[in-house]
């Protein structure tokens, strides 16, 4: 991202200022008719992905170039239209009224913007994908043989589908939803950040675990567990919490690649962890019809047992390696600590205003109040009004790749709607597993990982879901496991090799090789790569299901994730021969699934984890 100087620098904050005051509004007395809302949210955003994120590396940094200027210019002028002619478009019959020379022109416009937008502010792999989706309706359709052949849509139809339709394309419901509750998320975020809750986080973890064995490692794991409910984007997350976790890591003799690969792991973490989740969990609210903080409940305990597979990697490999801890002298007293705990009011404010029954809307709002009225408790935390006008300005740049993913995923779904792909992809995975839920599985996780890759979670889910989804329900799988599978292995393709892109934030800060930290934090987070397929065979994860088919479902999988750590780390109390890491390794991958009754998978994983206690503490004792 630029940084802007100057009297450009306050121009444009003042453009962002006003986008995050609009947005602000709209929460407090009411959003506008979702073609206005939509379209004031992308009028706003989308010249900021060209005045904000330069061309090319060779572009200036610190202002734009006319041809900047040009396409921020452009892009504004759709979303213009949009708004005036609400009432217009509203009224016309789909796919029936024909196009005026100006709306083909203006959804050029449009698709062109939006795809270079892409380009620069979210992934160039995305604005790759998207043109190939494109290629794939107009034409690329017609030459491909087999279930994938499509006869192609005429290029009216698809600007049409593109701009004008009210459900699908660029000013669609995705876009409704990054209009409304993320912008409002991502605001909120931007709020309780300037009043010092990141130093919180970090403050926290330094005092929990730093003085135990692996303890920077454990700080990186919990600091971006939690600073992860509020950024919901991994790279984000590496470059705020691994600034400071990443150089102490290797101040105290961790491997480069290990300090960059912990850190990308658990910041990978964070947009699976309640309450925000990233984007993602509004969006998939939107997309199954479930209460967004019916999602947040189904999601927790999964992300609890993400963080403890990666904090039992971690601790594996500081015992197996000798790590020493941080000199405890050096770590902040609980009583520092807890002196700005206040500064967690305002997320102990959203979770109490969604439970109660708020829509996530009005919750991130008065929780944004309160966290600017709950920051005058100390001077350190005030408030003031160059902390205000960066909580503003950021919160509006901060919204803009979400804003680009978000249209640009609108886009993607327009395609795979109206060519018919997403019904088709489901009919091969069904196919090819051959009616077998496992394999349909394997392949919708291989799938669902591959579409990811490159792209931030918004539209990883978006796009896995729209292809992977339907499938899994044709295997007879529920609708919120099924969304949460695809979820989480979208979410988990920013760590998985080659194209790890939280590895390759974290190596640039760990000065490390980029491939070898990309294997490493895949490693590390291996572990929670189990949880989504308990979601699917053992629902009572989701909180479908009694009291106690919860707490031992919980139970059995957190035995399971110990199991595997062990297995993949080679350490459990004393090294194990490949022969008893081959063992473990099977022990966890069968625990969870359905063989025998839950209270018997129970009672065999707690016999077997005691035994294994016992056997392995004895020998590396007398060892």
């Amino acid at each position: 991202m630029r940084e802007l100087t100057g009297k450009l620098k306050w121009i444009v904050g003042g453009w962002a200022v006003a986008c995050s005051l609009i947005h602000l509004y709209t929460a407090a007395f009411g959003v506008f008719e979702p073609r206005v809302q939509r379209g004031m949210h992308l009028f706003f955003l989308l010249p900021l992905a060209f005045i904000l994120f330069p061309a090319t590396k060779s572009s200036p940094k610190d202002r734009p170039t006319l041809s900047d200027w040009i396409l921020a210019i452009l892009s504004t002028l759709p979303s213009i239209y949009s708004i005036i002619y609400a009432d217009e478009l509203n009224r016309r019959f789909e796919f029936v009224t024909p196009l005026t020379t100006a709306q083909i022109i203006l959804g050029v416009i449009a698709v062109v913007c939006l795809i270079e937008a892409m380009r620069r502010a979210v992934a160039p792999m995305m604005a790759l994908l998207t043109i190939v989706f494109i290629a794939y309706l107009f034409f690329l359709g017609k030459v491909i043989p087999g279930p994938f052949h499509f006869k192609g849509m005429p290029l009216s139809d698809g600007i049409e589908a593109f701009f004008l339709l009210k459900d699908e394309g660029i000013y669609g419901s995705i876009t409704g939803i990054s209009a409304t509750f993320v912008f409002l998320f991502v605001l909120f975020g931007s709020v309780i950040h300037q009043t010092g809750v990141g130093k919180f986080f970090t403050d926290f973890a330094c005092r929990a675990a730093g003085g135990s064995r692996g303890g920077p490692a454990k700080i990186a794991v919990i600091s971006s567990g939690l600073f992860g409910t509020i950024s919901g984007a991994a790279v984000a997350n590496v470059y705020t919490t691994g600034t400071f976790t990443i150089p102490l890591m290797k101040s105290l003799g961790y491997r480069p690649e290990f300090a960059g690969a912990v850190e990308a792991a658990a910041s990978t973490g964070g947009m699976l962890m309640p309450p925000i989740m990233g984007a993602g969990a509004f969006v998939m609210a939107e997309m199954i019809n479930v209460p967004y903080i019916q999602i947040c409940k189904a999601a927790a305990l999964g992300a609890v047992l993400y963080y403890f597979a990666v904090g039992m990697m971690v601790h594996f490999e500081a015992v197996k390696n000798d790590l020493k801890p941080v000199d405890k002298s050096k770590l902040p007293s609980w009583g520092s600590v807890l002196k700005t705990a206040y500064l967690l009011v305002p997320l102990a404010v959203l979770l109490y205003l969604l439970i109660i029954g708020y829509t996530p809307y009005m919750a991130a709002f008065a929780s944004i109040v309160v966290a600017i009225l709950v920051s005058y408790v100390r001077r350190s935390t005030w408030m003031t009004p160059k902390k205000l006008w960066n909580a503003l300005v950021y919160g509006a740049y901060n919204a803009v790749m979400v804003a680009v993913a978000c249209a640009g995923a609108g886009l993607i779904i327009s395609v795979v709607t109206n060519s018919g792909i997403g019904l088709t992809f489901s009919s091969l995975i069904v196919s090819l597993s051959h009616g077998y839920l496992l394999i349909g599985l394997i392949f919708i996780m291989v799938t669902s990982i591959m579409l990811g890759m490159g792209l931030p979670a918004t539209p990883a889910y978006v796009i896995a879901a729209s292809v992977g989804a339907p499938a899994m329900l044709k295997l007879g799988v529920d609708i919120l496991s099924t969304h949460l599978f695809v979820f989480y292995f979208a979410i988990l393709a920013a760590i998985t090799p080659p194209v790890a892109i939280a590895g390759y934030a974290a190596a640039g800060l760990a000065g490390s090789d980029p491939l070898k930290t990309g294997f490493t934090a895949f490693k590390l987070a291996l572990a929670g790569f189990i949880v989504p397929y308990i979601f699917v065979y053992r629902p009572a994860l989701i909180m479908k299901g009694s009291f106690t088919e919860v707490v031992l479902t919980f139970a059995v999988a957190f035995i399971s994730v110990i199991f595997l750590a062990s297995s993949l780390e080679g350490w459990f109390f004393k090294h194990l021969s490949f022969p008893e890491r081959a063992v473990f390794f099977i022990v966890a991958l069968l625990l969870p699934f359905p063989i025998i009754p839950l209270v018997f998978s129970f009672l065999i994983a707690l016999a077997v984890l005691g035994g294994a206690f016992l056997v392995y503490r004895v020998k590396a004792r007398f060892a």
